[in-house]
């Protein structure tokens, strides 16, 4: 009798060949789609269009697939925590959270209700069983590598899932799905956070978060310009920030560089080199490990502070169980207040933690 497992399928090229590849390697295979956003706006929410592609995938294949509602768990879990971050002037990074809340936990959950020991999705990353203990490892296809956003996993949905587009490149992928004849083959990969799609964050942000606008001041305090809403800006962004000339005898573009929540004030410098975009230490707080290993016994510690971001050389001083300093070998650039670090040793992805700002 045939091992049966369920495949999240999102209607995208990536878990289309999962659930592929998954039937020839003989498994039974089930398709779920989760809905995650309870919206019938076309122009924010694509899930009607992505269950149809996901269906039609389906439909060749040859496989059962129903759709499964975590809305309600979405918004509590992981919504809430995104506008709670943006109102105070942060960056958070949802998926993050929506793959260990919803991802590997409401859909594993349900999954296993269903009398399977495993799931499968199409992230890019690798799961290895070594020293009694499940390991998350980079994907082969580093401009793709997901393991950034899968740091928050512990070894129980680890030992329940399955990555069948690890050792894979996207090239190969799209090329598997066009000789099977799938939908998706050509479908352009989704690029906007998991419940927006690739609409305008801004307008979608200002449904939950009305605009307060208020001046765009330099680090040498003069006022070069105004802005909408602290929450619509991030650390090192240099687009969007509508500041003409005649401010500066510097031709240099300008860049966030910081935000004072008090006064309401978007702070900017000029150009890239700028010494206030970098940080050579941070705090990582909320810290969550994967690996029994303690993350400052690591020789080699290297981290990301943003999603394909090459590996940066750092040491960590523990401060207590949840937070640490994280000092780099070399200066990083812009270090945005509740973005992700996630800490590797080589390809072994061992956990990760917010940025917080160091402060002497």
């Amino acid at each position: 009798m045939k091992e049966k497992i369920v495949v999240g399928i999102s209607g995208g090229v990536d878990s289309s060949v999962a659930a592929l590849l998954l039937i020839e390697q003989g498994y039974d295979v089930e398709c779920i789609f989760m809905k995650n956003w309870e919206d019938q706006d076309d122009e924010i929410c694509t899930s009607a269009d992505d269950y149809n592609d996901a269906l039609q995938v389906c439909n060749v294949l040859g496989l059962p697939i129903h759709s499964v509602n975590f809305s309600k768990d979405y918004w509590n879990k992981v919504f809430s925590y995104f506008l709670s971050e943006y109102k105070a002037g942060r960056t958070p990074n949802p998926d993050v959270l929506c793959n260990r809340e919803i991802k590997f936990k409401a859909f594993l959950n349900y999954a296993m209700k269903l009398g399977v020991k495993k799931i499968a999705t199409g992230h890019y990353a690798k799961i290895e069983y070594k020293n009694s203990e499940y390991r998350l490892l980079k994907g082969k296809d580093r401009n793709k590598d997901q393991s950034y956003f899968l740091y928050m996993l512990s070894h129980d949905p680890l030992s329940k899932s399955e990555f069948p587009l690890g050792d894979l490149n996207k090239g190969d992928v799209r090329k598997i799905a066009k000789k099977a004849g799938l939908p998706t083959a050509e479908k352009k990969d989704s690029t906007g956070i998991c419940f927006v799609g690739e609409q305008n964050f801004k307008k979608f942000l200002e449904r939950y978060l009305p605009a307060n606008p208020g001046d765009i001041i330099s680090i040498d305090q003069k006022k070069v310009g105004t802005h909408s809403g602290l929450m619509y800006y991030t650390i090192g962004q240099r687009k969007g920030l509508g500041i003409g000339g005649g401010h500066s005898n510097l031709s240099s573009p300008w860049y966030v560089v910081g935000k004072d929540m008090i006064k309401n004030n978007l702070i900017v410098c000029q150009g890239k080199e700028n010494p206030s975009l970098y940080s050579k230490r941070i705090i990582a707080s909320n810290l969550h490990c994967i690996s029994n290993l303690k993350l400052d016994t690591i020789k080699k510690l290297t981290a990301k502070i943003r999603y394909r971001q090459k590996d940066q050389l750092c040491n960590i001083e523990m401060l207590n169980n949840n937070s640490a300093v994280v000092t780099f070998q070399k200066p990083v650039f812009a270090a945005a207040p509740g973005q992700s670090i996630v800490f590797y040793n080589a390809d072994v992805c061992l956990g990760g933690g917010i940025i917080e700002p160091y402060v002497n």
